[in-house]
């Protein structure tokens, strides 16, 4: 992930769109389901709306534009699926009019994502940690 990618994840998290903010009051700080949201997140050269890296799970909003650019989506969606996330996509409008809707099919999405699994298992905890989580 370049400097350049970060730098644009932030901007985006600081004009996030109506839907964007709706969402994410939703799962931010594990409010949903316990599973751990990120947004705005660097994958490939693409930058994900939504992702709980734990369940490989993207979840994507579509505003009016994305009717233009289809094709493109598609090869995005297809992209990122090849790196073992499961896409989920829903428009603005379906976050704005129906958010308890869209929160059961991120829920029931990831119950069908497998959380990866590791080679080898240590006892005691794990050494892999989030950015910025203790290690209480």
């Amino acid at each position: 992930m370049t400097t350049r990618q970060r730098r644009f994840a932030r901007s985006l998290r600081q004009t996030a769109t109506s839907a964007e903010d709706v969402l994410w009051q939703a799962l931010r700080g594990r409010r949903l389901a316990g599973l751990k949201f990120r947004r705005q997140v660097p994958l490939l050269t693409y930058t994900l709306d939504f992702a709980c890296i734990e369940r490989r799970l993207v979840v994507e909003l579509d505003g009016r534009q994305h009717e233009w650019f289809a094709e493109y989506d598609e090869t995005r969606t297809k992209e990122i699926e090849r790196e073992g996330f499961t896409v989920i996509r829903f428009a603005n409008q379906q976050v704005t009019e129906d958010l308890d809707a869209v929160l059961a099919a991120i829920c029931a999405a990831a119950a069908q994502c497998e959380p990866p699994r590791l080679a080898t298992l240590t006892p005691g905890p794990s050494p892999i940690r989030e950015r910025g989580e203790s290690r209480t």
